[in-house]
């Protein structure tokens, strides 16, 4: 990449990271499919050993994540998990971690089913009440974990005071930016610690490929989570690391289009009457909508929303047309789910009726089609789903 310090994000989408091939001038870094290297002597390498240590394809997509997010190292793995697992693997028994009232179910089925088996707890917390935040920290909390937009009710956290909040007690602070990308939201200038991605989803953007991220400015840091991306190896693959950077190329087109369809199907989706609740923190009415606006360069492209109990959730699932019943998200292509049912399932009825994701909730992951065809489906999909 050029040396100039102040190229724009759109620039280094294309050329941050390791810019093409110098040996024989392709404009993209080819895929070493290798598992191993060969060794001029003992201990004598090219810089390369074995390719869970270290794959010159990877490398150079953990540089190019690194770049986006302003940050120093970044670390790519084999799916948004084998990050957050990563992450989690910092702490030792007795630690305890805030968690987001409603983040993806795969983090709290991590925490609840396998590291509470070894005595690392979390509490759950409205993170967007800072004075909960703050009244939640006791001796044993070790880290602030928190999505924004959150999965999947798109409540905002202000990062960069729960940031300050941590820093006073000596914590970590870890950030989810699954949903806005590095493109609209870049949690480490606000403050935080460590950034987590699940690059499935924007990041590949075709939904083609699984991977993971995660980001941080610390060295110290830094060398601990490259030891554990090692030693767990759940590191992604050559082909898969490609695809990503493939990927990332048109990452900042393809979002300006999500959020321009998101923003025209959130406003008439609160217009339509069809629905009782919007969420979806581009709204002025949203009460995240300032913070929003402050700590990011756009809402995003997820929006979720309660229909009105005149129509039967399961039959508007069935009559959609163009828009896909699915998990997962971030994708070219419009999909939608049942958060209660698929995301979700792993949080107890109770904790998912507490903060609101109901049945009658869906999840909606707005995709670059025309937006009037995506709006003619939700209508005609809904008008078919009255009950009675």
């Amino acid at each position: 990449m050029s040396n100039r310090k102040d190229l724009k994000l759109d620039t280094i989408l294309i050329h941050g990271g390791i810019d093409g091939d110098e040996t024989t001038g392709a404009v993209n870094v080819p895929v070493y499919q290798t598992s191993t290297y060969k060794q001029d002597g003992i201990g004598k390498n090219r810089g390369w050993e074995y390719s869970r240590t270290g794959n010159p394809t990877r490398a150079a997509l953990e540089k190019l994540i690194a770049d986006l997010e302003k940050g120093e190292y970044g670390l790519a793995f084999a799916s948004g998990l084998a990050a957050i697992n990563t992450v989690l693997s910092l702490f030792k028994s007795g630690d305890k971690l805030i968690v987001s009232d409603n983040i993806y179910g795969g983090t709290f089925r991590i925490l609840d089913n396998v590291f509470k088996n070894f005595n690392i707890t979390y509490k759950i917390v409205d993170t967007s009440d800072l004075k909960a935040v703050e009244d939640a920290i006791d001796e044993d909390v070790r880290a602030i974990y928190i999505e924004t937009p959150a999965n999947p009710l798109l409540t905002i956290t202000d990062i960069e005071e729960v940031s300050k909040i941590a820093k006073r007690y000596n914590k970590l602070t870890i950030v989810d930016n699954t949903f806005l990308t590095p493109y609209l939201q870049r949690p480490l200038t606000l403050g935080a610690d460590i950034v987590i991605h699940s690059g499935t989803k924007y990041l590949g953007g075709h939904s083609d490929t699984i991977s993971g991220f995660v980001v941080v400015n610390d060295k110290a840091l830094a060398d601990r989570l490259y030891y554990l991306q090692n030693a767990i190896g759940g590191v992604l693959a050559p082909w898969d690391s490609f695809l990503i950077i493939r990927g990332i190329k048109t990452l900042g087109v393809r979002m300006d289009r999500h959020v321009e369809n998101a923003g025209k199907i959130a406003r008439w989706l609160q217009e339509s009457g069809y629905v009782s609740k919007v969420y979806y923190p581009g709204l002025r009415s949203d009460p995240g909508y300032e913070i929003q606006r402050k700590q990011a360069d756009g809402a995003g492209a997820m929006i979720s929303f309660v229909l009105d109990d005149r129509y039967d959730y399961r039959l508007f699932f069935e009559n959609l047309k163009l828009i896909t019943l699915a998990e997962s998200l971030g994708g070219v292509e419009s999909l939608v789910c049942h958060p209660a049912s698929m995301t979700h399932a792993a949080i107890p009825a109770d904790i998912r009726a507490e903060v609101g994701i109901v049945d009658e909730l869906i999840r909606f992951s707005v995709g670059i089609e025309d937006a009037d065809d995506l709006i003619f489906d939700l209508e005609q999909a809904i008008k078919n789903s009255a009950k009675g």
